[in-house]
């Protein structure tokens, strides 16, 4: 695959189109299994309070792959991506409801780098907080 997304026809201050992410308590079981990541404060609410949390919390890794999915599906290839980095600010907290949580993730190309390559900046929020910084991904074009 390679990018459906043309290098000469990105601006910056292009935006991508928005998407939001529900988070609940199933999605948090199926994570933990595909990862092995079975911390308690992601499934235990009453270890979650223990520790402090105000319930159990999303994987960081799991948000943090949620708010890429903004880019990989507006480029088309997943492999477009040469680099990623988060910074994570704030926990998604996903009660034991039949609502769980959302996540909301914005993108704008901030910079046209070389060899065909631009740098998309992120916004992720979950409940009107940034739970994401420095959320930048570097994506090669075609």
């Amino acid at each position: 695959m390679t990018a459906k997304i043309s290098y000469a026809d990105v601006e910056v201050g292009t935006e991508l189109p928005a998407q939001t992410f529900l988070v609940t308590r199933a999605t948090l079981v199926q994570y933990a299994g595909a990862s092995g990541d079975f911390n308690p404060i992601h499934w235990n609410e009453k270890f979650a309070k223990e520790v402090g949390l105000p319930d159990v919390i999303a994987h960081g890794m799991f948000t943090m792959a949620e708010a890429i999915r903004v880019v990989t599906d507006w480029v088309g290839d997943p492999g477009a991506i040469v680099e990623y980095g988060v910074r994570f600010t704030r926990p998604v907290v996903v009660p034991n409801d039949d609502q769980g949580a959302t996540v909301e993730v914005t993108g704008k190309v901030a910079a046209k780098l070389d060899d065909r390559t631009v740098r998309v900046d992120l916004t992720a929020t979950s409940a009107g907080q940034k739970v994401l910084g420095m959320s930048r991904a570097v994506v090669r074009l075609a």
